[in-house]
C-alpha cells in the first residue's frame, strides 16, 4: 500500500500544497518548525481520521481559515488504487469523497488506506495515562475492522448517558424510577462494552509475539517484552497497577472469554459497585477504566526501565501493528505505510542501524528529520528539503542538492 499523491488545501502551515511520493523510503528534511511533520500527520489522519498530536480537528486548520482538505491517490497492489478525499470541519461533521464519488461520512474511507505512525509523542504509550494504552488498542481494531468505530461511539454514548443518571442520583437521591432505569443502561454498558473489550484483547493478543519479537530486533536485549490487560472488571485493575502485574503473569482466562461472558462478568461488576457508583456519580467498571501492563520479563517498564528501553519497547509498539496489519492481510502490495515522525533523532547508533533494517523494506516508508545525518544512508534514496510551507525541492540522493525544475518529485504551490 502506497501514496503516489497527496495533496494539502489548508492543512495546519500548508495554503496549498502537492507532493509526489515513491515506493519505498520517502525521506522529508529540514529545520523544526517547517512542516515535515504535518505532511506525515496528514497521511496519517487519512488512514485513521484522527491527529497523533491533538485530540481535536480545529488546530488541524490554517489558521484563518473554516475547512482543510486532505487529497491522495492511493494504491493497493499493481492494479488497485483508489482517489480519496477527506473535509476536515470542525464543529460540523467531517465529509469524504472516494474516486471523486458524492461526499459521504468521514468514516466510510476508514479501512481503505493504512498506516503506522511511529513519533516522540508515543513514548507517552509507556510514560502517559491509561487512556493512550486504550487508544493504541482501539485504533488499530477499528484499522482492521472499520465497523468498531461506530460501536466505539456506541459505547461512549452509552457511557455518558449512565453517567448523567448516576450524576442525577447523586445530587438529587435514588428512587425506584432511578433503579429501572440504571437496570437498562447497566445491560447496554454491559452489552456494548463486552464487544469493546473483546476487540481490544484480541488486538493484545495478536500484537503480543510480535511486541516481543520487534524489542528484540531493536535491542538485542535478552529480557522478553511482556504485555497484560488490567481490567476493571476481573480485579486485576487495582490502585497500584504495577503491584497488581508484577508477577508478568498472561491473563489467560479474561482472555479467553467470549463476549457474552465477558458481558456477564461486566454486569455483575456493574451490579457489586452500585453503591460506590452512586456515592461518586461515574461508572467505576468497564473498557474506559482499563490499562494495559508493559514490563520487561517481571520488572514493569514505567518508571523503572532506561531511556533506551523505554524508546525500543514504544517502538516495538508500533512495529508490531505494522506487522499485525501485514498479517491480517498478508497480500503482496497490501501492507500499510510506516510513518517515522522524526524519530532517528531520539536513537543512538545502534537503534538506528537496526530501526533502518527493520524499516526498509516497507512498500512505502515515510521518515521525517531535522538532521541529514540523523537518518540511515540506506533510507535516504528519495529525499525532500521542506524549506518552509511555500517550498519543498527534492534532492538528490548522491550529492544532496536539489533537482533542477522538470525533475519529478514534490510541487509546491
Amino acid at each position: 500500500m502506497r501514496l503516489s499523491q497527496l495533496v494539502l488545501q489548508n492543512f495546519r502551515s500548508y495554503g496549498e500544497a502537492e507532493l509526489a511520493l515513491e515506493p519505498g523510503p520517502n525521506v522529508l528534511l529540514g529545520f523544526n518548525g517547517v512542516g515535515k511533520t504535518n505532511i506525515a500527520e496528514a497521511v496519517g489522519y487519512l488512514s485513521t481520521l484522527t491527529s497523533h498530536r491533538v485530540s481535536s480537528d480545529g488546530p488541524l486548520i490554517r489558521h484563518g481559515q473554516s475547512q482543510a482538505i486532505i487529497r491522495a491517490q492511493a494504491h493497493r497492489q499493481q492494479s488497485q488504487s483508489a482517489f480519496l478525499e477527506v473535509e476536515i470541519n470542525p464543529g460540523r461533521s467531517n465529509r469524504a469523497r472516494i474516486n471523486r464519488g458524492t461526499a459521504v461520512r468521514a468514516t466510510e474511507i476508514l479501512g481503505i488506506l493504512r498506516s503506522v505512525l511511529f513519533a516522540p509523542e508515543d513514548l507517552e504509550l509507556i510514560k502517559g495515562s491509561p487512556s493512550v494504552r486504550r487508544r493504541l488498542f482501539d485504533s488499530l481494531a477499528v484499522q482492521l475492522r472499520p465497523a468498531l468505530g461506530a460501536l466505539r461511539q456506541e459505547y461512549e454514548k452509552v457511557l455518558r448517558q449512565r453517567n448523567a443518571l448516576l450524576k442525577s442520583i447523586r445530587y438529587e437521591g435514588f428512587t425506584p424510577t432511578h433503579e429501572s432505569t440504571l437496570e437498562v443502561w447497566d445491560q447496554q454498558l454491559s452489552h456494548t462494552g463486552a464487544r469493546v473489550l473483546r476487540a481490544r484483547l484480541d488486538m493484545l493478543i495478536a500484537l503480543r509475539p510480535h511486541v516481543t519479537q520487534a524489542y528484540h530486533e531493536l535491542s538485542e536485549s535478552v529480557r522478553t517484552a511482556r504485555m497484560q490487560y488490567l481490567s476493571s472488571i476481573d480485579g486485576s485493575l487495582t490502585e497500584d497497577d504495577d503491584a497488581a502485574a508484577a508477577s508478568g503473569a498472561e491473563q489467560t482466562d479474561l482472555e479467553s472469554a467470549d463476549t457474552q461472558e465477558l458481558a456477564r462478568q461486566l454486569l455483575l461488576r456493574l451490579q457489586d459497585l452500585r453503591s460506590k457508583e452512586r456515592e461518586r456519580g461515574v461508572t467505576l467498571a468497564g473498557p474506559h477504566r482499563d490499562d494495559v501492563h508493559f514490563s520487561l520479563d517481571s520488572t514493569p517498564v514505567k518508571g523503572y526501565a532506561s531511556h533506551g528501553e523505554t524508546w525500543s519497547f514504544a517502538l516495538a509498539l508500533r512495529l508490531a501493528s505494522y506487522r499485525v496489519m501485514t498479517d491480517d492481510d498478508p497480500t503482496e502490495g497490501a501492507e500499510p505505510i510506516l510513518i517515522l515522525d522524526d524519530v532517528f533523532a531520539e536513537l543512538d547508533a545502534r537503534r538506528r542501524r537496526r530501526l533502518a533494517s527493520v524499516a526498509a523494506g516497507a512498500q512505502q516508508l515515510i521518515v521525517t528529520a531535522a538532521v541529514d545525518e540523523d537518518v540511515p544512508e540506506e533510507l535516504r534514496a528519495n529525499a525532500y528539503r521542506v524549506e518552509s510551507a511555500d517550498q519543498i525541492s527534492t534532492v538528490h540522493h548522491s550529492t544532496g542538492h536539489p533537482q533542477q525544475p522538470g525533475d519529478s518529485g514534490a510541487e509546491q504551490r
